[in-house]
């Protein structure tokens, strides 16, 4: 279960919470513009936009969960189980596997509308990235600073929609989610007059009652209800602090705790990690469940002209500062 988010002040910003109970060994990833890109059905990419992204990395092959490219187009797969639907080989399209979407689009589209014209004449193929590792069933957000769109594989074939909230969590499919936000139309970050019944006087006897009925559940058709109106009403300044801060904050309504959400046998989903990048600079935010710590990587400060694969594991401990320690110890 995930939830992802598109966000602007003045930079854009684009992340994603990974909501799981265990990691396959995530690293952020930056996958220079002379990495070669191997492809089940299409030419080897030996030149291509460069990116970052977090991802897990089998056989010198990054599967991105969440990448942003240089030209500032991001990309987060989401799951999306029980609906997801990919294919065999289409005559006549793109054939593209499930984990090859992201680079296959962000090596080559500097824009959600060049991406939506490659969407166009795409088959997403059913084809494992090896035996024994099916493909993952995912829908994903695609996002630059001028809009955002959801894109679901389902039985119909490849569904293209326009996001206008620029947010996305997990089932059930996209329309029925934008449906499903009408039942919030009523919902305020103000505060709101008392139509219960004429003649009745009803105090507001607390801040914040213009939310009264923002669902505050787990599921993921309420988190998305709650990151939207989160993000939706969203206001910040327009400093790189006080912008990664914020969006930090947004993702944070949708948080999930150990214990939370059993699954059973003593395993519980958890918000493994929640990432932020400011997608104009290419500097990749992060931190993870025992880490609050907000950690940065940014893209440009590496040779963005090499042919290797640049990694750096996440950080996952906590450090807790005391403020009154002695001179050099504190915060």
């Amino acid at each position: 279960m995930c939830t992802a988010a598109a966000f602007r002040s003045k930079d854009f910003y684009f992340g994603r919470t990974l909501d799981y109970e265990f990691s396959y060994g995530d690293q952020v990833v930056i996958l220079p513009r002379s990495y070669p890109l191997h492809y089940l059905e299409q030419e080897t990419q030996t030149r291509h936009y460069a990116m970052i992204g977090m991802a897990c990395v089998m056989e010198d092959t990054p599967l991105f969960y969440d990448a942003v490219n240089e030209k500032g187009l991001a990309i987060a797969g989401l799951n999306f189980v029980g609906n997801a639907c990919y294919h065999p080989h289409a005559p006549g399209k793109e054939n593209i596997a499930q984990f090859e979407l992201i680079p296959w689009l962000l090596s080559q589209c500097a824009s959600v509308a060049e991406a939506r014209k490659r969407l166009e004449c795409m088959n997403i193929l059913d084809t494992p990235f090896r035996p024994g590792l099916p493909a993952a069933q995912l829908h994903w957000l695609i996002a630059d600073r001028e809009g955002s769109l959801t894109v679901e594989s389902v039985a119909e074939g490849l569904m293209i929609y326009e996001n206008p909230v620029g947010v996305l969590t997990n089932n059930p499919p996209f329309p029925m989610q934008m449906q499903n936000l009408a039942n919030y139309r009523h919902l305020s970050p103000d505060p709101v007059e008392a139509t219960f019944g004429p003649g009745l006087s009803l105090p507001q006897y607390s801040r914040g009652m213009g939310a009264l009925g923002l669902p505050g559940d787990l599921s993921s058709q309420s988190r998305f209800v709650r990151v939207a109106f989160t993000k939706l009403n969203s206001r910040c300044g327009e400093s790189e602090e006080e912008s990664v801060s914020q969006f930090f904050h947004i993702l944070g309504s949708v948080d999930q705790q150990r214990g939370c959400c059993h699954l059973g046998e003593g395993k519980y989903e958890i918000t493994l990690y929640t990432s932020c990048c400011n997608t104009d600079r290419g500097i990749y935010y992060y931190t993870t469940y025992d880490n609050h710590r907000i950690i940065g990587v940014d893209m440009h400060r590496e040779d963005l002209e090499g042919g290797s694969l640049i990694r750096y594991a996440p950080v996952t401990k906590e450090r807790i500062p005391i403020q009154n320690a002695p001179k050099g110890d504190g915060v």
